[in-house]
Order: structure tokens, then sequence, then C-alpha cells
């Protein structure tokens, strides 16, 4: 039997993906769960499985081809005895269908029954309401009926006349009445609904109390959603061409999804907060337990120091660890601490998360950081190890520069820099000392954060690195 292998749903929001490397050719012999292919999405490079054991058939895709959810991978022939399985389940299924149709046989007839006994209920609720309907027809045209009042004058004297105010209708037609009683017409207008839009939900539509107040609900859910902010209008860009030769390449989907991304966390006001960390003692203390973390299977960096010292600094300062939901007016506090480090790889810019960060020392930090750093640089990486995060550290010590503004990792509200470490002659002890010094910079979302306690927060990280010693502890 022949099994078409389509593309699976890869992730929320992902509905389309590069083809980077096909592992099968036609002929081969794969099994259920062996990996057929890569294909590289807007966050991630994905391993994609087989579905079923049995020979590659036919291979409808070429490496480098965009390929869409749903569209035909390749087919694979799963052999007679996987057939002769089918076959059997088939008719199982068979036997399980008659039970069914029995059973749902059995069911109609009941429905059939509850159904005649709704429906004369349903006839008295009509009449009912038809009745409701009449009384408030006869209501509303007492009070369009009201005589004019006039005021008797004297003799010669122009008499006044005094009327109510009426709402301009169409002479033409009328529209028919809303479904509802008195009571909840009189609702909707001390809420401001217009009736004749909101969807009843009782029997032939008629309108209760309650559809009144959810619609009332639903239009001040839409008037707030109005203040969050909307999409980015992007400037028409002029013809290049004029001024001489140009080409374009299109992005690849991990620079399209860094730029989107970006462009939405631009739209929070940034403010950036820039000092610099004495870490001479810090960076003695690094290279003396260098040894263990190898031992363990990874690398002692500032990062991976810095990752325990941010963990903690985020439980003395709950703010930071937030993200802010304009739309319900609403800061949310996590009580979670997952730490994303910026990857620079060849692809472009990647934020692995490490999770729990406060659970853990500076040895697995080390080669935790270490592992998805590879992974990462390898093409490795899932989508869940991209998400959900609640801070982010970015370090671009390794190439250079003194400081930097980051950007924020939306949602998140705060980030922060490490930028290289330099010898500064530093007065200290009466004399001045060669230190090494560490430029650091803190960026965050001035909506929820003041600048006071950024400050504060940056002052507690770099107090904890000038002693080495409140680290290990």
């Amino acid at each position: 039997m022949v099994t078409e292998f389509r593309l699976p749903e890869l992730g929320e929001n992902i509905e389309s993906g590069d083809v980077v490397k096909i592992l099968v050719s036609v002929g081969d012999t794969i099994t259920k769960d062996q990996t057929v292919m890569e294909i590289e999405t807007e966050k991630a490079n994905i391993e994609v499985p087989s579905p079923v054991s049995g020979s590659v058939k036919e291979i409808f895709v070429k490496e480098g081809e965009k390929i869409k959810i749903g569209q035909l991978l390749l087919t694979i022939d799963e052999g007679a005895e996987v057939e002769e399985k089918k076959d059997e389940v088939k008719k199982q299924d068979k036997v399980e269908a008659r039970k069914e149709e029995e059973i749902d046989e059995r069911k109609k007839e009941k429905k059939a029954e509850k159904k005649e006994v709704k429906a004369e209920v349903h006839e008295q609720e009509e009449v009912k309401a038809r009745e409701e309907e009449k009384v408030e027809a006869r209501l509303e045209a007492k009070e369009e009926k009201k005589e004019y009042k006039t005021v008797p004058k004297k003799e010669g004297e122009v008499v006044e006349f005094s009327r109510p105010v009426k709402v301009a209708t169409d002479s033409k037609s009328s529209p028919e009445l809303a479904p509802a009683a008195p009571s909840v017409r009189r609702l909707a207008r001390e809420l401001g609904v217009d009736i004749n839009q909101v969807a009843g939900s009782g029997s032939g539509g008629r309108i209760s109390e309650e559809d009144i107040k959810n619609y009332a609900r639903m239009l001040l859910t839409d008037t707030v959603g109005t203040r969050s902010v909307g999409q980015i209008e992007f400037a028409p860009l002029p013809d290049f061409t004029r001024w001489g030769e140009v080409e374009r390449k299109p992005m690849t989907n991990v620079r399209r999804k860094t730029a989107e991304h970006l462009s939405i966390a631009w739209t929070a006001p940034h403010v950036t907060q820039h000092d610099k960390a004495d870490i001479t003692d810090l960076e003695k203390l690094r290279k003396q337990l260098g040894k263990r973390a190898e031992e363990a299977g990874g690398k002692l960096t500032v990062t991976a120091m810095i990752l325990r010292v941010v963990a903690s600094a985020l439980k003395v300062f709950p703010q930071i660890n937030t993200s802010v939901d304009m739309a319900n007016n609403e800061i949310i506090y996590k009580k979670y601490y997952h730490i994303g480090v910026a990857v620079d790889t060849d692809r472009g810019l990647l934020v692995p998360v490490i999770r729990d960060v406060d659970k853990k020392n500076i040895f697995e930090l080390s080669v935790e950081l270490s592992q998805v750093s590879e992974k990462a640089r390898n093409k490795k990486l899932t989508l869940d190890e991209m998400q959900g995060g609640t801070f982010t550290i970015t370090n671009l010590g390794g190439i250079g520069g003194t400081y930097f503004t980051p950007i924020l990792n939306f949602p998140e509200v705060a980030i922060l820099g490490i930028s290289r470490t330099s010898y500064e002659s530093i007065f200290t002890n009466g004399q001045f000392e060669p230190r090494s010094m560490l430029p650091l910079s803190l960026s965050y979302d001035h909506r929820v954060i003041d600048g006071a306690n950024a400050i504060r927060f940056l002052r507690w990280i770099i107090e904890t690195l000038e002693q080495p010693f409140r680290l290990i502890v």
C-alpha cells in the first residue's frame, strides 16, 4: 500500500518552510519516525520524521524549494504485510461502524421524540412572545400619540405649542421589532445598545438580558482593543536603479521573522542604562573553576556566570520579570526565570532559552549554555527551545565594542547587553591599579520600569559580580 506523506503542522503561526536537506532517496527502506528531510522555518530548523515504515517510492520536492503545510513531500510503499494488517483493521472498523449505525438509529429515534416535545414548547414560547410584542407596541404607540399641550393665552396673543421631541423615521418602511421583552428593551436603552444589532440566544432568536450585557461587553472590548498598537506601516522606497545597478535578494525565513519581531518590539518606549563592572576578582575565580566546568562538559564563561546573577536579581526586582498587556491595562508578573541568550549564527541571531536558571549552579549553566549554543549554530534548535523566555542576555564582547543599545525581545520588558572587557587604570586604595572593566547596557520598557528601578537592578548585578563570593553562595 502506498502512503502519501504531506508536510505536517510545524508550530503555531508557521505556514511554510524551505527544504534544507533531503536525507532519503527513491528505493530507500525507512522506519517509522526516521528523519527524511530538514526544513528551515521562520524560527528554526526542524527534522521531519516519517509517519510509517516502508520504502520510498517517489520524492516530490527538491532542496532549496519553499513548501507549504499540507504539500505532498513523498510517497512510501508500506508493503504487503502492512496492507494485510490494514485490511483486518478495516474489517474490524466495518463491524464497529455497523454497531455505531445501530446506536445512531436509536439515538435518532430518541432525538425525534425530544424534537416533538421541543416543538410544542417552542410554539408556546412564540405565542407568549407575540403577546409581549403587542403589549410593547401598545406602550410605544401611547408614547408617540401624546397630545400636544396648548397653553391658553389672552385674546390677541399667539398660542404656543409644546410637543415631545420625535426621532425622524423612514416613512416608507418601519423595521420589524426585535423579539425581546419590554424589560430587555429598557435595559438596552439604558446601556446605549441598538437592540436590532443583538443576536438572540433564545428560542426563535429571542433576546435576553444576558444577550444585551454580552453585546455591551463586546463593544467595550473592541473599544479597548483599538488602543493597542496596530500594524506597522513602512514608507515606500525610492527607485534605487535611478542611481546605479542594484541586486535584490529575498530575506531568509529567520531574517524575515527577526525583522518582523524587532519592528514590533521597537514600538515599546526604550531607555538604555550604561555602567561598568570591575570583574578583576571574578576573572580570577573563573579561571580557578574553569577545569571543573570542563570536566562537567562545559566552558565557564562570563555569560554563564552572569546568567546565574541575573536570575537572582530578577527575584529581587520582580517588575523586571514581567510583560505588559496594554489591551487589558495589566502587568503580567512571571513566577519562573527562563533566560534567553542571543547566539550569532550564519543565518542570523537566534535566542535559545535556558529554563529555571535560578535552580541551577554555574557549572550546570555552563554545560547547558555550551549545548544550546552548539545546537543554534548547527541548526538543531527546536521552536520550543526558543520560547517562554522572561529576560534576555546578548553578549557582543567576543567581537568588540564598548557600549550598545540592545532592542527588547518582545514580549519581555528588559534585555542586558555585554560588551568587551578592557583594562583600565582605576584609582583604588590610594593608588591607580589596572582593573578588568566590563561594560554593561540595560535596555528596558519605560511603560513598566522606571529609570530608578532599572539602575538599581543594574547596580545589584554589578555589585554581585564585583563580590564573587556572593556568586558562589
